[in-house]
C-alpha cells in the first residue's frame, strides 16, 4: 500500500476532495439545480476557470517539470475551441435554416439547405461556400477527434522540427511565440475559412438541447469541466510518477547530462509537448461553449504569456500550484475587469480597475518572483512541513 500510486502522490486525493466539495457546493447553490444563490453567468465563469486550470496544468508540466517555456500553448487551447465551435455553429445554423424552410411550398433539397447554411455562416465574409476545413463539421464524433488530433499533430510536427535541431531556452520560446503569432494572423484573414476576425459565435446554443435553459446547460458544462480537470490532474500525476517523471525533471535540470546517460531526450520532450497540447485542446473545447464565442484574438501570443504568468504565480513544478495560479488570476480578473472592484478616487486621478488590472497583474508577478520564487504553492508546502 505504501508503494501505491496514490500513496506516492497524496496531493491527488486532497485535490480531488477539494474539487469534489467545490463542485457539489456550486451545484447546490446554482440556479437550475439548487438554491439559486449563484447566478448562471457566475456558474459559467467558474466553469471556464476550471478549464483554465486544466490548460495551466498542461503548461506547468511542459514548463515547470520539463523545462520547456512554451509561449504557444494557448494556441492549442484555441484550436480545440475552433474545432468544437465549427460543429456547434453548423448544427445550430442547420436547425434554424431547416425550421425556416419548413414553411416553404416546395420542400428544399439537401443542396439548397447546405447553401442556406453556408450563406448564414459565411455571409459575414462575403461567401456562401464551405471551405475544405469544414468537411467534417456535421459530425460531432469527427470534430471531437479534431479537438485532440489537430493540436496534437501541430505540436508533434513543430516539436519534432525544433527538438531534433536541439533548439532550447529562449530561442525555443521565441519559436513557439512565432508559431502562435503566425496562426493568429492567418485566422484574422477572411479567407482562412473560419470567418476572419468575426470568429465563431453563438456557441452557447447546444444543438439538440435548445429546450434546456442556459442555467441547465451551464451547470452541465461546469460538471464536464470539473471531470476533465480531475482526469487531467490524475493523468499528468501518473505521467510524472516513477522513472518517466524522474527523467523529465532531470531534462529540466541538466539536459546535457541526461543525454550523456543514454536517454533519448528529444523523444521525452516531444511526448510531453504533444500530450500537453492535446490536453490544452480539450480544455479549449470545454471553455468556448461556455464563453459563447471564439475569435483569433483569443490565440494571440499575449494569451500564452498570461498562461505562463498564472503558472509562475501559482508555483511551477507543482500541479496544484498551476491550479492555484489559474484560479487566483482568473477570478481576480473577472472581478476587476467586470466592474466588481470599486474605483479609487485620489482627488487628482481616478483609478479605474478595468484600465489598471494588467498593471496590477504585472506587479503581482514581479512581487511573487522576488519574494516567493516558488509561487503561492510554496506557501502551502511550508504550512504542510510545519504541521508535520
Amino acid at each position: 500500500m505504501q508503494n501505491s500510486f496514490f500513496a506516492r502522490n497524496p496531493s491527488i486525493l486532497w485535490f480531488l476532495l477539494v474539487l469534489g466539495l467545490f463542485t457539489f457546493g456550486v451545484t447546490l447553490l446554482a440556479e437550475s439545480t439548487g438554491m439559486g444563490v449563484i447566478s448562471t453567468s457566475f456558474v459559467k465563469t467558474l466553469g471556464k476557470t476550471l478549464t483554465l486550470c486544466l490548460v495551466a496544468i498542461a503548461m506547468d508540466v511542459v514548463w515547470g517539470y520539463c523545462g520547456i517555456l512554451s509561449l504557444g500553448h494557448f494556441a492549442f487551447f484555441g484550436i480545440g475551441g475552433y474545432a468544437i465551435g465549427m460543429w456547434l455553429m453548423f448544427e445550430r445554423t442547420k436547425e434554424i435554416v431547416v425550421t425556416n424552410l419548413e414553411a416553404a411550398t416546395i420542400p428544399p433539397t439537401p443542396s439548397e439547405i447546405n447553401e442556406a447554411i453556408g450563406t448564414q455562416i459565411f455571409g459575414v465574409v462575403g461567401s456562401s461556400e464551405f471551405p475544405a476545413i469544414w468537411a467534417f463539421s456535421d459530425s460531432l464524433f469527427l470534430q471531437l477527434l479534431m479537438v485532440v488530433l489537430v493540436p496534437g499533430l501541430l505540436a508533434l510536427i513543430f516539436g519534432w522540427l525544433a527538438f531534433r535541431s536541439r533548439v532550447t531556452g529562449v530561442y525555443l520560446s521565441i519559436l513557439t511565440q512565432a508559431m502562435t503569432l503566425a496562426l493568429a494572423l492567418y485566422l484574422f484573414q477572411n479567407d482562412s475559412g473560419l470567418r476572419g476576425n468575426n470568429g465563431l459565435s453563438g456557441l452557447q446554443n447546444i444543438p439538440g438541447l435548445t429546450h434546456l435553459s442556459q442555467a441547465q446547460v451551464s451547470i452541465g458544462f461546469f460538471w464536464a469541466s470539473a471531470v476533465a480537470l480531475a482526469a487531467g490532474y490524475i493523468l499528468f500525476a501518473w505521467v510524472l510518477d516513477g522513472k518517466m517523471g524522474s527523467v523529465i525533471k532531470a531534462i529540466r535540470d541538466d539536459e546535457a547530462r541526461v543525454r550523456f546517460l543514454g536517454y533519448h531526450v528529444e523523444s521525452y520532450k516531444l511526448f510531453i509537448f504533444t500530450l500537453t497540447a492535446m490536453v490544452a485542446g480539450i480544455a479549449g473545447a470545454l471553455y468556448y461553449p461556455q464563453a459563447g464565442i471564439i475569435n483569433p484574438a483569443e490565440i494571440a501570443p499575449i494569451a500564452s504569456i498570461y498562461l505562463a504568468v498564472w503558472v509562475a504565480i501559482g508555483g511551477r513544478g507543482r500541479l496544484y500550484g498551476a491550479v492555484i495560479g489559474a484560479v487566483f488570476v482568473s477570478l481576480l480578473s473577472s472581478w476587476f475587469t467586470g466592474g466588481g472592484a470599486p474605483n479609487i478616487n485620489l482627488g487628482f486621478y481616478v483609478i479605474q480597475w478595468t484600465d489598471w488590472w494588467l498593471v496590477l497583474l504585472g506587479l503581482s508577478f514581479v512581487a511573487v518572483t522576488l519574494f516567493f520564487p516558488g509561487g503561492i504553492g510554496s506557501l502551502f508546502d511550508k504550512l504542510v512541513r510545519k504541521s508535520s
